[in-house]
């Protein structure tokens, strides 16, 4: 099952935002919208949180990419260059999985991003395991935590 859901906090935002969508049949990433207005200053780093978590097959990474309207238009990049979501982070105890993205203004002035605002591409990608793999541990973090105890 591959799904996009709203966490608890955002919940309320269901009736005025839709869930992400691929606007045509040949797009490969879903677009991820800011659930908040809010104002990057030059040279600053946010996470733009867009009220969402997602749920994924056994062997599915979300990759998180800017629009590239965003980064030739208003120089806008992820501050990790892709974003990568693991299957285990949905629900964590720690923020419910919420999908923010950290995105960094290189621009010489502030940009505004407003609410429902399309900031980001998200793309399904399934991955291989090796056949020796021994990962056993769990997740029990949430943003920029995988602590495999």
């Amino acid at each position: 099952m591959r799904k996009f859901a709203w966490i608890n906090a955002y919940r309320h935002l269901e009736n005025d935002l839709a869930l992400p969508v691929r606007t045509t049949e040949g797009s490969a990433g879903y677009d991820l919208a800011s659930a908040e207005s809010l104002t990057i200053a030059a040279g600053q780093t946010l996470l733009v949180p867009t009220g969402l978590k997602v749920y994924m097959e056994p062997t599915d990474v979300l990759l998180i990419i800017i629009r590239s309207s965003l980064a030739v238009k208003n120089h806008l990049v992820l501050a990790n260059q892709v974003g990568v979501i693991d299957r285990d982070y949905v629900d964590n105890d720690s923020n419910e999985g919420h999908i923010m993205v950290p995105i960094l203004n290189l621009a010489q002035s502030a940009v505004a991003i407003e609410r429902g605002q399309r900031v980001a591409q998200a793309i399904f990608v399934s991955y291989q395991l090796t056949d020796n793999d021994q990962a056993r541990g769990q997740r029990y973090g949430g943003f920029g935590s995988t602590d495999p105890t």
